[in-house]
């Protein structure tokens, strides 16, 4: 079906268009065998706003950037997080600021927020440096002698040092390759989970659902160990202890140390997985395109002035500004959080289309990122896409990195793209 025998307008209110899928499973088998491959040909055969089920849950997937404004902006308190996203990440994550919604979103909010200023995160510049640095001294030998090196869990283990070290100024209590197999099981069970939406529950004893828990009491063992090591020492200068330190402005009131664990797993997981996505991506399109390659260097070169032996810091970051679009469009292509859902709590309508009440949305950046309308080529790899010329005038959401589940860029999920 095409897009012009499909598109509605917005007095029709109807209901989107999509296919028929099986009696009782509906388009579950398909989503699951291929979900990129699936999520993209509903874009392409039906349209802005496409509708499907899976088993007995209708998802409407929005795929023009009018209607994620739609969702995400102008009628955003019609969309909280999906029960199905809740389901799955609260058991991780509990009610930190990814999964809480409402007074407790924006009281964590609000405490967390002078964590985060600008002055503070840029302390951790050296932190991430002498992380790199020291990774590419232990690669050195191995250039040397020509050995391989598997870049994606090369990105994998550098992440993790540096949201151990940024997080703790410590590894959590465990040994680093024990947190490290925990956060990877955690990761790849919870997009078990987005594939398989009825799987059953933790409390029922399956195999992977006991994986699953053993995981999680070796995470929480780890950070509720250096919470308490925190505490004894008094002070500190990482992130952990500046959420410590932090105040509610009404109550005077410090995060407990559930609320703190919550907090911590949330930018542990998502922090250190995403990142290790983009920059794992980042090296294989830098691999395929040496002229882009070519002209980062030029700039690192320019930037860093005749001294090559300086390192970059904080400071220099605005001014390397062609490094900035290489790394947009590596996640325009390969977005680290690639689809994450809402829920409607009323009858809303998106782009002509009725969206009833209890709906899922879905969104996908991926199908987003590559919408025809505006992206040309959007498969080839050009960095100039985000030049200040090229950006002007393009719509907000039709690029945008959202902050969706955990471990959404799973390599699994991209077999697809590495078959076509």
């Amino acid at each position: 079906m095409s897009r012009t025998a499909t598109a509605g307008t917005a007095a029709d209110g109807k209901m989107p268009p999509g296919p028929k899928g099986r009696l009782l499973t509906g388009n579950m088998r398909d989503f699951g065998r291929d979900s990129l491959r699936f999520i993209q040909g509903m874009s392409q055969a039906y349209g802005d706003v496409v509708r499907y089920r899976i088993a007995t849950m209708w998802w409407y997937q929005v795929n023009h950037p009018d209607g994620v404004r739609r969702v995400l902006q102008e009628n955003n308190h019609n969309y909280p997080k999906s029960n199905l996203t809740r389901s799955i990440l609260t058991p991780v994550l509990g009610n930190g600021l990814f999964t809480s919604e409402g007074g407790l979103w924006l009281r964590q909010r609000r405490l967390m927020q002078p964590a985060f200023h600008r002055r503070r995160v840029a302390a951790f510049g050296g932190i991430m440096t002498d992380a790199t640095l020291s990774m590419l001294d232990r690669w050195a030998p191995m250039a040397e002698s020509g050995t391989q090196v598997d870049v994606s869990a090369e990105m994998t283990r550098l992440t993790l040092q540096v949201a151990s070290e940024s997080l703790f100024h410590a590894h959590a209590g465990e040994e680093p390759a024990v947190v490290a197999a925990a956060v990877k099981t955690l990761v790849e069970e919870v997009n078990y989970r987005y594939q398989v939406p009825f799987y059953p529950p933790q409390s029922v004893p399956t195999p992977r659902n006991r994986k699953m828990r053993s995981a999680l009491r070796t995470l929480d063992r780890a950070v509720y160990t250096i919470i308490d090591e925190h505490r004894r020492r008094g002070e500190g200068d990482d992130l952990l202890s500046l959420l410590m330190e932090t105040r509610d402005a009404d109550t005077g009131e410090a995060m407990n140390d559930r609320q703190l664990r919550d907090e911590v797993i949330t930018l542990f997981i998502a922090g250190h997985e995403t990142t290790a996505s983009a920059l794992s991506w980042a090296f294989f399109l830098l691999s395929n395109h040496p002229e882009v390659e070519h002209r980062l260097r030029a700039e690192l070169d320019e930037v860093l002035g005749p001294d090559a032996g300086r390192v970059p810091d904080v400071e220099d970051l605005p001014r390397l500004k062609y490094t900035g679009m290489v790394i947009e469009e590596t996640m325009r292509l390969y977005p680290p959080a690639w689809i994450f859902d809402r829920q409607a709590v009323a009858d809303d309508e998106v782009r002509g289309y009725r969206i009833p009440a209890g709906a899922t949305v879905m969104i996908s950046p991926y199908v987003l990122h590559r919408h025809p309308d505006f992206w040309d080529l959007p498969d080839e790899f050009d960095p100039e896409r985000f030049s200040p010329e090229s950006s002007a005038g393009r719509p907000r959401y039709a690029y945008f990195r959202s902050a969706a589940a955990p471990g959404s860029a799973s390599a699994r999920r991209w077999r697809w793209w590495r078959r076509s």
